[in-house]
């Protein structure tokens, strides 16, 4: 086995395990530089559907151009990550890595065509969920809680931050509106909800059942 064989074996063995890692909608491919006819360089491919492409087929832009440099005597190195489409209009990110045989000339290259079109597909998808998402109503119902008293203590966070002031510095106006929220949320049909909230608030069961009741009343 020649030097050139035995390189062709190892980028074999690099391709399968590229196209096994990404999938079927990974094209890999092997240009041979060397080929006679640049009509037929393809020398090794996989998944070949992506493209729509064969061993023996012919030479891509990218191969072209290289071996116009090389002619040329100029220097060339590897184009990674770029952007290609097919004929159908299939968008494919493409990386192409050039390699030289054991005299220092190029020989390969190592051509990559992974398909994007479904992932560019689900990200235009999930930009719209998003968006329509951030365009929502502000997270009223606040944080999905473990139990009913978590629920509860929940609550009294929300009252408090709808007032904009600890109880202590509540008046009594501001409290039947934060016990209003309460009301209207359900809080008061947790079980020993009565005791909870009128210990947080400083004040007496009776007072919580009076302010209860005037909360009723506002803004009707």
């Amino acid at each position: 086995m020649n030097r050139d064989d035995l390189t062709l074996e190892s980028l074999v063995m690099i391709a399968h395990g590229i196209a096994r890692h990404f999938g079927s909608d990974c094209e890999v491919c092997i240009h041979d530089l060397q080929a006679d006819d640049l009509e037929h360089t393809i020398c090794y491919i996989i998944n070949g559907h992506v493209s729509g492409r064969k061993i023996g087929d012919g030479a891509s832009k990218i191969v072209l151009g290289t071996l116009e440099a090389l002619k040329k005597g100029e220097n060339v190195s590897d184009h990674l990550g770029y952007k290609t489409h097919t004929t159908d209009g299939r968008i494919l990110k493409s990386s192409s890595v050039f390699l030289k045989d054991e005299t220092g000339k190029y020989r390969f290259i190592l051509g990559i065509n992974h398909d994007m079109t479904n992932f560019i597909n689900a990200q235009a998808t999930l930009s719209s969920i998003v968006e329509n998402f951030e365009a929502a109503e502000e997270d009223v119902y606040g944080q999905i809680p473990l139990s009913v008293n978590d629920l509860l203590e929940n609550l009294i966070e929300q009252s408090v931050r709808i007032v904009g002031k600890t109880p202590a510095l509540m008046t009594k106006d501001e409290k039947i509106k934060a016990i209003k929220f309460l009301q209207d949320a359900g809080a008061f049909l947790i079980t020993k909800s009565g005791d909870k909230i009128s210990q947080f608030f400083g004040i007496s069961k009776f007072t919580l059942y009076s302010y209860i009741e005037q909360a009723k009343t506002v803004n009707e």
